[in-house]
């Protein structure tokens, strides 16, 4: 199993015990499926580092997530941000998916998720008011009293929904502001979100009973995009260019996405104008490893290094493949060169990196391995594959309760969480009291999973 395709089965599961209550109830429903990968999770943090420190917010204190979902749709909830991985394939400049990150950061900084529950939870008590109301009249008495009393239930409900819309046009008004304003003091152009929302809504005009999450919480009227384009136009930025690096990355990333995610005959269609680029090899490469073609999709690998020798990520691949050729010695200089190269010291490259080093079978590998991958275990902590393989390291070299310690960390991640205190129990008593397993072990054994 590749390491893409392995990250988007296993990182629901694993990021269950760090959302909120409500998320992991959707996403164990299976109506919420993300994905981890190093590239593509760099680059939206290069999206999004500057918007964030524009916006005064705090290195780290929003949390980035990726929805594998084809539909275009971005959102947030507290302190974290999902974005599809239909928006990354449907923006095809950086510009227009920054702008619409631009536009959710608007929408943390102006605490409007707080703020509309609070709305939605008066908005019930009022309804309910309105009910109890309705209901009297309906007693007062005869026909005319439950015709009153129903016109007056009706009512009210239709005041409380305009109430509602209204304020939820506010918002988006008031985070189209806010993203122009970040844009103009990270020096980016409105442009691309303009023309996101240009495009929404022309779609919305042929749509029928298909029409994308985003447009159905973020409502494009006419008015609304007129206001947004005349003050994007007042920015001195407008005109402003995403950079041609920037650009290439953005195509790779959405290469990789489509690779992995699409369907037959996607990867060709979007870089039609461009066959032979480096985005649409890149591509190709990974659609033939994922057939089974390593000895075609190699060798497109090393002309793209060739092209681009300080890419981390086509070091990362390059590894991904000849680990899966079984080729673990060279897997490991290739990771060990993505490691040096990653500008966000990814956990996810340095935990493949230990991944490598175990397939060598080189007993003289298995403590460098340890290190290795629990350095990345620090970097990502809920990494729930990469605890599996520490578990494999440790029981290697007959630390069994280090090794059971980590497959109960492995099986909480996993959103395992009987089978994870279970372990915790067994091996705690085992571990040295007062260290850091030991402490992980009484976590895990006093973990209580949230009520849907």
């Amino acid at each position: 199993m590749t390491a893409f395709a392995r990250k988007s089965v296993i990182a629901l599961a694993a990021i269950l015990p760090v959302l909120s209550q409500s998320t992991p109830a959707l996403a164990q429903k299976g109506k919420l499926s993300l994905i981890r990968d190093a590239e593509i999770e760099g680059l939206l943090r290069d999206y999004t580092q500057p918007l964030f420190k524009a916006a005064g917010l705090g290195k780290g204190a929003i949390d980035i997530y990726i929805v594998n979902d084809d539909s275009f749709n971005a959102f947030v909830t507290g302190r974290r941000m999902f974005i599809n991985t239909g928006a990354l394939k449907i923006s095809e400049s950086p510009n227009e998916i920054i702008g619409v990150l631009a536009h959710e950061t608007g929408h943390i900084i102006g605490g409007h998720q707080n703020r509309l529950r609070d709305r939605v939870d008066r908005a019930n008590i009022m309804a309910a008011l309105a009910m109890v109301a309705g209901a009297g009249a309906v007693l007062a008495g005869g026909d005319a009293g439950g015709a009153a009393g129903q016109a007056l239930a009706l009512g009210s409900q239709s005041a409380i929904l305009r109430d509602l819309l209204s304020y939820r046009r506010s918002e988006e008004a008031s985070a189209d502001n806010t993203a122009i304003q970040l844009l103009d003091k990270t020096g980016q152009s409105g442009s691309g979100i303009l023309r996101t929302f240009e495009r929404f809504s022309q779609d919305l005009l042929f749509a029928g009973s298909r029409i994308d999450p985003y447009l159905q919480s973020h409502p494009m009227p006419r008015d609304r995009i007129a206001l947004l384009e005349e003050i994007a136009r007042k920015s001195p930025n407008f005109e402003r260019l995403d950079p041609p690096a920037l650009q290439l990355r953005h195509d790779m990333a959405r290469a990789k996405v489509v690779a992995y995610t699409g369907q037959p005959g996607e990867l060709q269609s979007m870089f039609r104008k461009d066959p032979q680029g480096a985005a649409a090899r890149y591509g190709l490469a990974i659609s033939l490893f994922l057939r089974g073609s390593d000895a075609k999709a190699l060798p497109i690998i090393d002309g793209l290094i060739k092209e681009q020798p300080n890419n981390a990520y086509l070091h990362e691949m390059r590894g991904e493949m000849l680990l899966r050729a079984r080729q673990a010695k060279a897997a490991v200089a290739a990771y060990q060169k993505a490691v040096q190269l990653d500008p966000w010291k990814s956990g996810l490259i340095r935990t493949q990196l230990g991944h490598a080093m175990l397939e060598t079978r080189d007993p003289a590998m298995t403590a460098k391995a340890i290190s290795e991958i629990k350095a990345g275990l620090s970097r990502d902590t809920t990494n729930s594959a990469g605890f599996g393989l520490l578990a494999r390291a440790y029981g290697q070299i007959g630390e069994e309760d280090l090794a059971r310690a980590a497959a109960a960390e492995e099986a909480y991640y996993a959103g395992s969480f009987k089978e994870a205190k279970r372990l915790a129990q067994i091996s705690q008593p085992k571990l040295k009291r007062g260290s850091p397993e030991w402490l992980r072990m009484q976590d895990i054994i006093d973990y209580k999973v949230p009520k849907k």
